[in-house]
């Protein structure tokens, strides 16, 4: 109880001291327990039903459609109040961000960011074109009780530039004049906010390929500087070259920038895998011995030296580089492989808290219930890092101890149901006691 109290008054306090700004407070603290106790998704009618039922709020359906599409809502006071909750968040000296974008498939033509964007993991009975909604993210990678887990930090809809020149009904941003933002450009603004928060901390973005690239490094380490760095996947034809050799004493002209052509990365691939060495990584919550080979090398995509790591299982290899030459060929290999739980983020909040399942339209009201959703789930990770002790796990799987996502909402779910926690935080109100309600609680916690 203490703990959620700790995380959800200083978040009450963002808001204004007024009458209405007290109310939009308490409100607020409501929609986001709703969204985290697992009650049912996270529509906005559903967050209605729970918060009448569980808090007994007495207001009307359309007041609290209009509190949540509330322009007025002081979201980046709130979001810079969270992150500064958030115990220990650098890894070994450093501030892993994850960052991807992901897809809300949509059925309806006026709804706000949709799009015909291509499907990369669609199935063969499916278009490779969905029209959705098309969402930038990056999340705080650390780990929490001995597993790694993604904190959604930020998010930015990305518009396409076609239908944002042609001025669509659903890029409208009402009075506001819609601009178009490549996602590497949305990436760096967000990126930025948190540099700029975590001010004296090395900054390490964890991406798949399409993200590591030097779209990305050039523009981040202008705005942010020398302690921004990428951990990527290689594509396999990236030409390598050798460091430059140091320069000749009087020697004419400037020093070369490159060294030897080395040769591609799958070529190079088939040289290095009798030269490997034996690493135990922690990898997928587990303890295993991996073969690789690291060498630093330069690469001209990039203009700057890297760390490159190719990792071989059986007739398989994956080529893996930093910038960070700091990093040591372990800590390579287990923070991409600890990447994927951004992918996992993506489920938990599309499918878990609900938010795909949202059927507002307008910008407001689009933004507001993904920030909502996004801060839900923030706020459960950090719940679960602020316990003394690791949460049992509910399903268990073979070789997966640790404990999962919903095992912490139900674990919120048992909090949020005492009498205590009601008379603490929510002092406006009263909470009716209603047995069906708390049946139904009780069951899916």
């Amino acid at each position: 109880m203490f703990i959620l109290r700790s995380i959800l008054t200083p978040l009450q306090a963002k808001f204004s001291h007024s009458k209405l700004g007290q109310e939009r407070a308490n409100w607020f603290t409501q929609a986001l327990l709703a969204a985290i106790v697992p009650f049912s998704s996270s529509m906005t009618a559903n967050l209605l039903r729970t918060v009448q039922t569980l808090f007994g709020l007495n207001v009307t359906q359309r007041r609290f459609y209009t509190f949540m599409a509330s322009p007025k809502l002081p979201w980046q006071q709130l979001w810079l109040s969270l992150w500064g909750m958030i115990p220990d968040p650098q890894t070994d000296g450093r501030l892993m961000i994850a960052l991807d974008d992901f897809i809300n498939p949509k059925t309806g033509k006026k709804i706000f960011g949709c799009g015909n964007v291509f499907d990369h993991s669609s199935k063969t009975n499916q278009s490779k074109f969905q029209w959705a909604q098309n969402v930038v993210t990056i999340g705080l990678l650390k780990q929490i009780k001995g597993r790694w887990a993604c904190l959604p930090l930020a998010a930015r809809f990305y518009l396409q530039q076609k239908m944002v020149e042609s001025q669509a009904d659903n890029v409208d941003q009402g009075t506001k004049v819609t601009l178009f933002q490549t996602k590497f450009a949305q990436a760096i603004e967000m990126l930025e906010e948190v540099a700029k928060f975590f001010s004296d901390a090395t900054i390490l973005v964890v991406a798949d390929s399409w993200f590591g690239n030097n779209s990305m490094l050039k523009p981040a380490r202008k705005s942010i500087g020398t302690r921004f760095h990428l951990l990527s996947r290689l594509r396999a034809n990236i030409i390598l070259y050798d460091n430059p050799p140091p320069k000749i004493p009087g020697k004419r002209g400037r020093n070369t920038k490159y060294g030897k052509r080395l040769g591609s990365v799958s070529q190079l691939a088939s040289q290095y895998r009798d030269e490997v060495s034996t690493y135990t990584v922690d990898t997928y919550g587990k303890r295993r011995t991996v073969n690789a080979f690291s060498q630093k090398m330069m690469m001209k995509t990039l203009k700057c030296p890297v760390r490159i790591v190719w990792v071989f299982h059986r007739s398989q290899w994956v080529a893996l580089f930093t910038t960070d030459m700091t990093v040591s060929v372990e800590q390579i290999i287990e923070f991409y492989a600890a990447r994927w739980k951004i992918e996992a983020a993506f489920k938990e909040l599309k499918q878990d808290i609900g938010s795909q399942r949202s059927q507002t339209r307008n910008e407001v009201a689009v933004k507001n219930h993904l920030q909502f959703c996004m801060m839900a789930m923030t706020i459960t990770w950090i719940y679960a890092s602020k316990l003394d002790s690791s949460l049992p796990r509910r399903h268990r799987v073979n070789g997966r101890a640790s404990f999962a996502f919903s095992d912490i909402r139900r674990t919120i779910a048992k909090v949020v149901l005492s009498d205590d926690f009601s008379k603490s935080l929510l002092k406006s109100f009263k909470p009716t006691q209603n047995t069906l309600a708390s049946v139904l609680l009780r069951m899916v916690a």
